[in-house]
């Protein structure tokens, strides 16, 4: 009976041991994602405020009730996994953010261009600035009530101006 007893006891030590597999002190293995660096998808991004994000001609960036408009479809290249790149096929402007948080369209793609993409748990996506934070807070891209471009430092991550659901263009 003792016997067991220690051998159990034992077997309960090595199994929380750290460094073993299954506890909470294993680090976690660094997943690999190659396949979708690179990747492009065309997309309308339909603001959780009910307006469609769109660059226009003029490179400024609204949004839109109207979802046939050809300034909406956005391009969707992954750079790294997770960080996007937001072009408007139409106009040809990058969707980009300046350290103030105003967005504005952009002919070249530089870091002020790159978003990272999050996709939350209510099945919506978010896009923060990668270069720019807002006192050490990332800053969100946004539309508010009105269709308007909010600025960053003024936006969350769970309000519901940040959130954007990637539609498919037909």
């Amino acid at each position: 009976m003792r016997g067991r007893l220690w051998l159990g006891l034992v077997w309960l030590l090595l199994a929380r041991a750290p460094g073993t597999a299954g506890t909470l002190n294993t680090p976690r293995r660094p997943r690999s994602y190659p396949h979708l660096e690179g990747d492009v998808r065309w997309r309308r991004l339909f603001s959780s405020t009910h307006f469609f994000l769109l660059v226009d001609p003029s490179g400024r960036v609204q949004g839109t009730r109207w979802r046939d408009n050809p300034d909406s479809v956005l391009e969707i290249r992954s750079i790294r996994v997770g960080v996007v790149v937001l072009k408007a096929v139409h106009s040809g402007f990058y969707v980009a953010m300046n350290r103030l948080g105003r967005l504005y369209g952009s002919r070249f793609c530089a870091a002020h261009c790159r978003f990272r993409e999050r996709i939350e748990e209510n099945g919506y996506n978010t896009y923060a600035s990668v270069r720019w934070r807002h006192q050490g807070r990332p800053m969100f891209l946004a539309l508010d009530g009105r269709g308007a471009p909010r600025l960053g430092g003024r936006t969350q991550r769970h309000h519901p101006s940040t959130l954007f659901l990637p539609v498919l263009v037909s």
